[in-house]
């Protein structure tokens, strides 16, 4: 897209929202040379230590996962990472789910700030973005603080980076791996991709209709003794398909292994003029992986018979079968990730200001071969039964990228009584651009035996699809907040006060083209290349000879298939939290947030007043605006009886407001669920109240235990809801009109050594229950109005068996992590809830320290090889291929 209308469209988006209208990194702290000193004798209780310290310390409840806890499972990213703590459960790989409550009701920041997403369908950033190599700990805060923003439900994820050094550090890393599924596969030539420049001009001379009759008008043309006006308008339309990419061949090959290479230095000095200390760390990863997967969907019949067929293995299955449709595919993905990381920072005796960069990219290329049968759709076709089925080869390079830079402060004035200053400044953007997205369509025909014998086009149903997307997300983020400590002869007082001011703009667009057959018969389009030769079929010589028409796929005023979206928070708040005698401690406080978003559809098709007034009148902006101001109050009480253990209880006051997308009427496929998703005005925020209470005890040695009960109660909860037309799905949202969700947590660390020396385990169990009411004028044709929440499981369980032998050069770890089925998407038309099955996975980490500078880790993930599925009415209608994976890796500390 042109840079400067976007950038236009930007500015747009903030002034509309305004007429409507810490943790942070800084530098090292001494004790972590320590802390590795005595990391030797057990690495990961060790250095636990001082996460675990915090932990004790946090006046609310919260989890602290560190560097050594990361390291120790294997974990590449923070997504997966965040899985191992209580209560919490990874869903796609990218979001995570806190109590079982959806990515919605959880909320994730930088360094104590807020930043934008590169997922195009939600607020919230996809936390696989974040390698765990820049990662120096995770704080998931899961009962309310006014001093974090009131959009909470389930926990704010605090993700902290990597600091400064205080001494000069350098490192490197290189590994290699494998995944046992992705040894062959599917390869194609990518190409540039994005809008060639001579569609991109022909969409504004011929206003994005390629027609013809339009033609004919634009062009005035009057046709010659060798060509009609028709012809000559053929001719122009057929010159713009050809701009496009055609001579698509898919290849089967060897898959390359995996590999990744991780580099870091970083060293400080004291400066002669002050005396102070500068410090600076540069840090640069680079991995490429290959997967290849074979999957499974199918939507069941809304009229199950007893007996039915789940296979499609002869004419028989074909005419009792319990599916209306079955698509088997088979997936191969590269992903490649590039991402620095930039520190410098000054301290000058009890003040530091720090200035990092960050850029993360994240691309991803996925080919899916797949063949789909419809025995019981609107048009039947079967291998076996009719002989036919259709066939899709489809082709998606997505490029993910945030780029932050950030600012923060920290000040601490003794002469003035011990008052502290923190303060972050962080501007970020957010890229997502999809330059290829091309969906071929054919109708196979098979013989007797079930073999492949060829391939048609034929009307609308088997075209070729050109879909280009690309949206930006701008966040700045600026926050401060002030500390005085006050100490009496039995009592110690801290007040607290700050601001939280957080500006959003959003651009989402999309153009589709697709590729018509024209004739209104069927095309042979055999290759010699049997199946993988079928995409080059439109190479000039047969679109020259054929009557394929090219067209541009966008709706017309007032639909919409693209949006602009604009959010503003101005908040502030006051805390306190007191100890009295050492045994009691109440921390609250009250925050007022100032919330407006707008969200408003608009079109590549806007060439006038007349048109640009449809979609941006008052009316509209007025459905798409969200205006809220509120306070929203917390309380915590904690009770101490010595050092070893301690009570909480607490409560808070919260909201969970409707993403962008969701108050804009534009269709989207949601990735969670591959199911056509449409926004809603007039979403409203949903209300919650948190209860909280966890006892914990800690012993000399390092072991400790935790237990906690939780209970929310939530009013107007959004929800998803299905639609259901001759074959798909469709979805979109409404406020519930009430919901809960409760349940017990479990934690502990437990030295072995009296089972064998080195020896320990760590773990956690989370049970819960939920449930949401949907009022059933709102509710479609939902078969349960009443139901557990969507992504809600009702157990988490985390297990570790881990060892570090005595001299210090090896340890390893056995990590189990298994959730309770959860709900994918509600059951419609009489169908039952489509659950997401337990997935067991179990992983091994081997690590050997040969010398203090060097390390070897050897990694299998998933030793179980279990599958993804995903069952509804008792019958699988959603199956993926994990396998399982090796990796060894080769780190040097100089």
């Amino acid at each position: 897209m042109n840079k400067h209308i976007k950038l236009k469209k930007i500015a747009l988006a903030v002034s509309t929202t305004l007429m409507v209208g810490v943790s942070m990194p800084t530098f090292a702290i001494e004790d972590q040379t320590i802390e590795e000193v005595v990391a030797v004798g057990n690495r990961l209780q060790g250095s636990a230590a001082a996460v675990i310290e915090e932990r004790k310390n946090q006046a609310f409840v919260a989890d602290i996962m560190g560097a050594e806890q990361l390291s120790r499972t294997g974990d590449s990213d923070v997504a997966s990472a965040l899985r191992r703590v209580t209560g919490l459960t990874l869903v796609d790989g990218k979001f995570v789910y806190v109590r079982g409550l959806g990515e919605r009701y959880s909320s994730a920041r930088l360094n104590g700030a807020s930043v934008p997403s590169p997922d195009l369908t939600r607020n919230v950033v996809p936390l696989d973005i974040f390698p765990s190599s820049i990662i120096e700990s995770l704080a998931v805060q899961k009962a309310y603080s006014p001093s974090m923003p009131a959009a909470f439900g389930g926990g704010n994820i605090d993700i902290r980076t990597k600091s400064v050094p205080t001494e000069f550090t350098a490192g490197i890393e290189i590994g290699v791996g494998q995944n046992f599924n992705a040894t062959d596969g599917f390869t194609y030539d990518r190409g540039a991709g994005g809008i060639p420049e001579p569609l991109q001009q022909g969409v504004v001379r011929y206003r994005g209709d390629f027609s013809l009759g339009a033609i004919v008008d634009k062009d005035a043309l009057t046709g010659s003794d060798t060509q009609t006006r028709a012809e000559q308008a053929a001719q122009i339309n057929k010159a713009l398909l050809l701009s496009l990419p055609r001579d698509i061949t898919v290849k089967e090959e060897s898959l390359s292994p995996n590999y990744d290479i991780k580099a870091n230095i970083g060293d400080s000095f004291e400066e002669p003029y002050f005396g102070g200390t500068i410090g600076a760390m540069l840090a640069a990863s680079y991995d490429k992986d290959w997967n290849y997967s074979d999957r499974r969907t199918a939507v069941v019949d809304d009229s199950l018979q007893d007996g039915c067929s789940s296979s499609l293995n002869s004419a028989e299955d074909a005419s009792n079968s319990c599916y209306v449709t079955v698509k088997n595919s088979q997936v191969t993905t590269e992903n490649e990730r590039i991402n620095g990381v930039f520190n410098i920072g000054y301290k000058l005796d009890q003040h530091s200001i720090t200035y990092s960069k960050i850029y993360l990219e994240d691309n991803e290329d996925e080919l899916e071969l797949s063949v789909l049968e419809s025995p019981n759709g609107s048009t039947v076709r079967t291998v076996f039964g009719t002989g036919e089925a259709q066939r899709q080869h489809k082709f998606n390079y997505e490029e993910r990228s945030l780029d932050i830079d950030q600012v923060i402060g920290q000040h601490t004035f003794l002469d003035l009584g011990g008052i502290g200053f923190d303060w972050q400044y962080t501007e970020s953007t957010a890229e997502t651009d999809i330059p290829t997205n091309i969906d071929y369509k054919f109708i196979d025909s098979y013989n007797e035996a079930g073999q492949y014998e060829g391939s048609i086009v034929t009307g609308d149903d088997n075209r070729v699809t050109y879909n280009f997307t690309d949206m930006e997300d701008y966040v700045k983020s600026y926050s401060g907040n002030v500390t005085l400590p006050l100490t009496f002869s039995k009592t110690e007082v801290t007040l607290k006060a700050g601001y939280d001011f957080t500006d959003r703009a959003r651009v989402y667009n999309t153009s589709s083209f697709v590729v018509n057959n024209e004739t209104g018969i069927s095309i042979p389009v055999n290759s010699d290349n049997g199946v993988l030769g079928l995409t080059g079929y439109l190479n000039d010589e047969f679109v020259g000879n054929n009557d394929f028409l090219l067209s541009f796929n966008e709706p017309t005023a007032p639909s919409a298939d693209d949006y602009i979206a604009a959010q503003k928070i101005d908040a502030g708040y006051v805390e306190f939290d007191v100890f009295f005698d050492n045994t009691w401690r109440v921390s609250g406080g009250i925050r007022y947030e100032d919330f407006k978003q707008v969200s408003i559809g608009t079109s590549s098709l806007i060439f006038d007043r007349i048109t640009q007034g449809i979609f941006y009148d008052a009316d509209k902006i007025e459905a798409g605006t969200v205006n809220d101001d509120d306070f929203f109050s917390a309380l915590s009480l904690t009770y101490l009886a010595d050092d070893n253990y301690q009570i909480r209880f607490g409560y808070g006051e919260t909201v969970v407001r409707p993403d962008l997308r969701e108050l804009v009427a534009v269709a989207y496929y949601d990735p969670l669920t591959d199911i056509k998703t449409f926004g809603v005005a007039g979403l409203k925020s949903s209300d919650l109240k948190n209860y909280d209470a966890r006892f914990e005890y800690y012993m000399d040695n390092g072991d400790n235990f935790s237990v906690a009960a939780f209970y929310k109660d939530i009013t107007a909860p959004i929800e998803t809801i299905l639609k259901v037309g001759d074959e798909d799905y469709t979805a979109t949202f409404v406020n519930g009109e009430e919901g809960e969700v409760y349940g017990i947590e479990a934690e502990w660390m437990h030295d072995l050594s009296y089972v064998s020396s080195g020896l320990f385990t760590a773990g956690n169990i989370t049970l819960s229950d939920s449930e949401v009411s949907i009022d059933p004028a709102f509710a479609g044709n939902l078969t349960n109005p009443t139901k557990r929440m969507t992504g809600h499981s009702k157990y988490v369980v985390n297990l570790q068996l881990n060892y570090d032998s005595a001299d210090g050069q090896h340890s390893g770890s056995l990590v189990y992590n298994v959730f309770g089925e959860r709900i994918l998407a509600s059951g419609i038309g009489g169908r039952e809830d489509a659950f997401e099955e337990p997935f067991h996975s179990l992983d091994m980490v081997y690590t050997w320290y040969p010398d203090f500078n060097s390390k070897v880790k050897f990694k299998v993930k998933n030793l179980l090889g279990e599958n993804q599925e995903v069952t509804q009415s008792g019958y699988a209608v959603r199956n993926k291929e994990s396998g399982t994976a090796l990796s060894v890796s080769y780190s040097y500390e100089f």
